[in-house]
């Protein structure tokens, strides 16, 4: 009888060891929420897009420009998308999960209208690094904590 019951926790403990290890199946759920970049300058809600993650910008430290206006992707390059609201863009794009609380994908920064390849990486439940890089060389990273 013992064995009986052994025998069925190792296999329980075995399906759900199978279970976390495929690709973005428990991962992929912990990074989606609200993330505050810890300097408090831009907020974003992670969410999936197909099997993906992406980013929006869902609200900025300071929202208005000089004369109250809302901020502006206004050094985009394409001139046309200039007078778009940096409020609900989509900057973390094509976040591939590439293991237990990893994803790679680009993130783009309307501070100087470039795209770079980035990583997001998961510390713990509440706090997250994402990276973004240039030739892989040049990066620049940003802690995030979650506030959802």
């Amino acid at each position: 009888m013992m064995i009986g019951v052994v025998s069925r926790l190792a296999v329980l403990a075995w399906a759900a060891a199978g279970l976390m290890a495929l690709p973005g199946a428990a991962a992929a759920s912990e990074a989606t929420g609200v993330w505050r970049m810890e300097n408090g300058r831009v907020t974003v809600r992670v969410a999936h897009c197909g099997s993906n993650l992406c980013g929006t910008v869902v609200g900025l430290k300071k929202p208005r420009d000089d004369k109250g206006r809302p901020r502006l992707d206004k050094e985009n390059p394409n001139p046309a998308l200039r007078r778009r609201p940096v409020i609900g863009l989509t900057i973390l794009s094509n976040m591939k999960p590439q293991g237990d609380g990893y994803w790679t994908g680009t993130i783009y920064n309307p501070d100087d209208g470039n795209t770079y390849s980035s990583n997001m990486t998961l510390q713990n439940a509440n706090t997250m690094r994402v990276k973004g890089c240039v030739a892989s060389v040049f990066c620049s990273s940003m802690k995030f904590v979650r506030l959802q």
